[in-house]
Order: C-alpha cells, then sequence, then structure tokens
C-alpha cells in the first residue's frame, strides 16, 4: 500500500499554496466561488503519495496505484462546477472514488456524498482520508459503480469519474426527474464531458468538452 502524504511538511498546506491554485483555476475560467472555496480548503496532497505531496498543487493529474489516476483540479473543479450550476444538490452519487480527493471537495458543498469504489485498496486509503478530514457527510460502498446505489436512490446529481462509450442506464434510472448527471462519454481516443439533465421524458444533453479519463470498468477489483 502506498504511503498518504498524511504528513507531508508545511509547504503543502500553506494558504499561498492552495492560493496559487485556485488563482489557476481562476484564470482557467473557473467562476464559482463555491467551487473554489471548496478546492481551497481540501488537502489534495493528503489523497496522493507521500512521494508525489510535493506535486500535489500543480495542476495535473496524478498516479495513485491500480492504473488509475487523481484527477487533475481543473477537472475536479470544472465537474463540480457543472454539477451545481442550477442549484445544489442535497445528495450526489459519486461513481469512482479513487483517491477520494472529488468525493471531499463535493462534501465542502453538497448536502451527502455517496461514494462507489470497485477496487477496495483505493476505497480504503479514501476512507482514511475522509476520517482524518472529519468529513462526516460521505458515505462509500465496495461495489461496481456501474450499477449504482440503488439503497441510496434516486439522486439530484451523480458524477462518473471515468469514462463508457455510453453512461450506464442504471445510473440514468437512478437520476431524479430535474436532476443532473456529469460524464465523461466516449472511447479512450475521443472523450467528451456531458451533462445529462433529466425531464419528464427523456434527458437534456449538453457538451461540455473534450476530456480524457481512464475507463469505466465492471465488477469488482481487489
Amino acid at each position: 500500500m502506498m504511503a498518504l502524504g498524511v504528513h507531508s511538511g508545511l509547504g503543502m498546506t500553506s494558504a499561498r499554496t492552495r492560493d496559487r491554485l485556485v488563482e489557476r483555476l481562476e484564470e482557467m475560467g473557473i467562476q464559482d466561488r463555491r467551487v473554489l472555496n471548496a478546492i481551497r480548503r481540501t488537502p489534495r496532497h493528503l489523497f496522493v503519495e507521500e512521494a508525489l505531496a510535493s506535486r500535489a498543487y500543480e495542476d495535473s493529474a496524478l498516479p495513485i496505484g491500480h492504473k488509475q489516476t487523481i484527477s487533475q483540479p481543473y477537472i475536479v473543479a470544472r465537474m463540480t462546477e457543472a454539477l451545481i450550476a442550477a442549484d445544489v444538490p442535497s445528495k450526489v452519487l459519486e461513481v469512482g472514488t479513487g483517491s477520494g480527493y472529488q468525493a471531499a471537495v463535493l462534501a465542502g458543498i453538497v448536502g451527502t456524498v455517496a461514494t462507489l469504489e470497485r477496487i477496495n485498496d483505493l476505497l480504503l486509503r479514501a476512507r482514511t482520508c475522509f476520517a482524518e478530514l472529519k468529513l462526516h457527510n460521505i458515505v462509500s460502498k465496495y461495489a461496481d459503480g456501474t450499477q449504482g446505489w440503488r439503497a441510496q436512490a434516486p439522486f439530484d446529481g451523480i458524477m462518473v469519474t471515468a469514462a463508457a462509450v455510453e453512461v450506464p442506464v442504471a445510473l440514468l434510472e437512478q437520476l431524479k426527474i430535474g436532476g443532473r448527471l456529469i460524464a465523461p462519454v466516449g472511447k479512450p481516443t475521443a472523450q467528451t464531458l456531458l451533462r445529462f439533465t433529466k425531464l419528464e421524458v427523456g434527458f437534456k444533453i449538453e457538451n461540455l468538452g473534450a476530456v480524457s479519463f481512464v475507463p469505466l470498468l465492471e465488477g469488482l477489483s481487489k
């Protein structure tokens, strides 16, 4: 198991370091103060390997093991901003806990975050971070995210942090009328970030731009 960057030094936790990241995100077009403040408050260095902690506040994706990555802060901010654009959801499902960073950012804004992870080792590490940060509004489960979480459904918002050629039907079914689902969709060579808003009949679909994510996989992995 990789060592988390829990005690990585004062330099990486300083307000100035986080402020610089927030300034970069503003320059890149992130405008929602709720999102920027959540990014500023969330210690990203806790969610990466200790050896990579010095790079935690760069705007770049970093490896977290198991061929997975922690998304770059801009993508985390962009997806969060897209999810809460109309109103702040009370309950959000995240498919793909990964490092736990995206869930932690969401937890600083929304009422409850329910997050699913198919790789047990990653989920256990993320839970350690959630506990250390006292994020009591996050519930998590070791599960196949493509099936959603019916016991917690319906959701005001769903965020998928891995790409599929099509969004799993189970996730669309577990979204409330008026709810929004943010997901990268497409093949590894050509993915688009989409926002689905559930209507009484069908969905409104918006293209939010090109992205690159690891693939959304079915089943469980240790």
